[in-house]
């Protein structure tokens, strides 16, 4: 991306912005000003404007813009004529400095609406939203000493789009998050977490940064989902081993903090071609309720169900039922072999009305278990944006509802769509109750990563309940934190508890986890305040194994998908004090990734690392990338850098 040149000063100030207009192309108009050594640059691929620059020139920009505001408040009368009828609205010219721009300011518009000129009405409530975000750049700026330069994050004239997008929608909501600090090994020497396997707080943040052109909000950022997007050559169980997944943990230095240490643990679940699966009854339940009406919502729903459908043996069965401010069947069950069916079920439907999202989920369930095939898979199939607001509304009820069927046999997937409305809160939570996996899908190439290359992984589960905990070695680790899944930790009796649910490994999955490590002796930075000993009580003295040498020992409990009773792994890790420089392309790759979550979250813990560190990380570990899935992420460290006001090297 380059900075475009600004244009020669008009005699009355005016300045030129807009956005991707609908065109094949896609590409933004030039943006001109002319306010001293302020930059604005046009982020072509997510309609961002970005400026930079010192304090009195960014303050002539917002100046300007809220001129432009009173402006479309206030039209002149000649702004209400219409064009003659039978002919076009003149249109603005896409060279910036012609004549019928010289004096025109263009206006902010959806993609795919045509805008003639500033005789056509203006959109002055996207334009307040503009407004607003810069009222609190503005407020930020005022911390920085005069001069200082400072690139600001707006999105202009795209309004905040995951405030809400009408009366009553509440806007994207996320349950707050509270990263896990560093734990003492001699007050909690053992540290338990439930597996997770979803991924949609990364193609979230993929949206918020390549799309909607902003940062995403610290508590959209979930470190562990950003770091099992990826898929790691990690080995799977062989043919005979008795295990559904192999696990394996290595240690290594930490990039961000040299005097600490970084563990992997890495689980690989067992492999299966598509002849292999279980026969399957799948339930589509689709939202197709009026907040769904948009493109990047219900007509992405219906085409990747069509790409699942594609997917399906003669052996596996689909029902389709959709909820709007009432649920209905639209196909019962039927065999896949008749797609065409399938697919005139789907191409029919539309958008339209409130959400009875309890009601949907009721009819879906009592459809699967219908049709109930034992030893075989049975999944209901959620698409939505999560905008529930009639009927069963509360997350604790429709969490109850998943979680008794899912003790039936019957498991949930889900699918999120759209930003504006999206109940990110709600819909984690009722996929891990109903032993499921959660995804959102924000362009067709990760509806074709999820339903088409990772088939398996998104309809068969291979072991639920899986629950890790670790034991630390206090002759070897004074303090120890878990990067990431915050909303999974558990008690350290819940390991030992199979009435406790936890999360589920599907077929083909790769789960990772990372800890950070101090070595013992040393203190971390963010430690924890130091507790009193304790009066009537001391702790007691080490075993003979503290001097084995042993870093740590990891525990794994699992249930295969049909059983109640859990089974246990475990093995012990030593650390072979290798650097990180010389750790293979997958560690390395992961901890960029995790690296770029805390930056994202501005975390306290992220240490020396800077955006350009995480992205000189991650381009070295690219590794093969057959799908380029690598290498967008350099592309989306590089564009939240840009935001944030790193300079990162080209």
């Amino acid at each position: 991306m380059s900075n475009p040149a600004p244009a020669e000063p008009a005699p009355d100030a005016s300045l030129s912005i807009s956005l991707a207009d609908g065109n094949s192309d896609g590409e933004m108009d030039d943006i001109s000003h002319p306010f001293g050594d302020a930059k604005l640059e046009a982020v072509k691929e997510s309609g961002t404007v970005v400026i930079s620059g010192n304090k009195k020139d960014v303050q002539k920009v917002r100046g300007l813009i809220k001129s432009l505001e009173e402006k479309s408040k206030h039209p002149s009368p000649s702004s209400a004529t219409p064009a003659a009828p039978g002919s076009a609205a003149p249109m603005l010219s896409k060279n910036p400095m012609s004549p019928s721009r010289t004096r025109e300011s263009r206006v902010p518009r959806k993609a795919g609406q045509a805008v003639a000129s500033n005789q056509q009405a203006t959109q002055s409530d996207r334009l307040s939203a503009s407004i607003a975000t810069l009222d609190q750049l503005q407020k930020r700026s005022k911390q920085l000493p005069d001069g200082e330069a400072k690139s600001l994050d707006a999105k202009f004239f795209g309004g905040i789009e995951d405030g809400g997008e009408g009366p009553g929608k509440a806007g994207d909501q996320f349950d707050p998050i509270t990263e896990n600090p560093f734990k003492r090994v001699s007050d909690e020497p053992q540290s338990t977490f439930s597996i997770d396997v979803d991924t949609a707080s990364y193609s979230k943040t993929r949206d918020y940064l390549l799309r909607a052109g902003s940062l995403p909000r610290p508590d959209a950022v979930r470190i562990e989902e950003l770091v099992n997007y990826f898929d790691y050559d990690y080995q799977p169980p062989t043919a005979d081993d008795k295990h559904p997944f192999a696990a394996r943990m290595v240690v290594t230095g930490c990039p961000w903090n040299q005097d600490h240490r970084l563990a992997r643990i890495a689980i690989k679940g067992k492999t299966m071609r598509s002849d292999e699966r279980p026969p399957c009854n799948l339930v589509f339940l689709l939202d197709t309720s009026g907040s769904m009406d948009s493109p990047n919502k219900l007509p992405l729903v219906i085409e990747g169900m069509k790409m699942l459908t594609d997917q399906l043996t003669d052996k596996d069965r689909v029902a389709i039922t959709v909820y709007a401010g009432s649920a209905g069947l639209v196909l019962d069950s039927t065999s896949a072999q008749d797609d065409t069916a399938i697919r005139r079920a789907l191409t029919e439907l539309s958008a339209g009305g409130s959400t009875n999202g309890g009601q949907g989920i009721a009819l879906a369930y009592h459809t699967a278990r219908e049709n109930f095939i034992t030893d075989g898979v049975n999944r209901v199939i959620l698409c939505t944006d999560g905008d529930f607001n009639v009927g069963v509304t509360g997350t604790d009820q429709l969490v109850r509802i998943v979680e008794q069927e899912s003790k039936g046999g019957i498991f949930l997937s889900v699918l999120g769509f759209g930003m504006g409305n999206h109940n990110d809160a709600m819909l984690e939570q009722i996929s891990g109750r109903g032993n499921g996996n959660y995804a959102f899908i924000d362009t067709r190439a990760e509806a074709k990563k999820v339903l088409v290359d990772q088939t398996n992984g998104t309809l068969v589960t291979i072991a639920k309940d899986v629950k890790l905990q670790l034991e630390f070695n206090p002759k070897q680790v004074s303090q120890y934190r878990l990067i990431g899944y915050e909303n999974r930790m558990l008690a350290k009796e819940d390991f030992n508890d199979d009435k406790k649910d936890a999360g589920e490994i599907g077929a083909g999955h790769t789960v990772t986890a990372l800890y950070e490590i101090v070595p013992a002796g040393m203190q971390a930075d963010a430690s924890p305040p130091k507790v009193d000993d304790l009066k009537y009580q001391r702790k007691g003295k080490l075993s003979k194994q503290a001097n084995s040498g042993e870093l740590l020992t990891l525990k794994l409990r699992y249930k295969m998908p049909n059983e109640d009773k859990s089974t246990l792994v475990q093995f012990a890790v030593q650390d072979d004090d290798g650097d990180f420089d010389s750790a293979d392309d997958d560690v390395r790759f992961a901890a960029a990734v995790a690296g770029f979550g805390m930056k994202l979250r501005r975390s306290k813990y992220a240490g020396t690392w800077t955006m350009s560190d995480v992205i000189a990380v991650a381009e070295t570990a690219l590794g093969d990338d057959p799908f380029q899935l690598r290498s967008e992420f350099v592309t989306m460290a590089r564009r939240a850098a840009q935001f944030m006001g790193e300079e990162t090297p080209q």
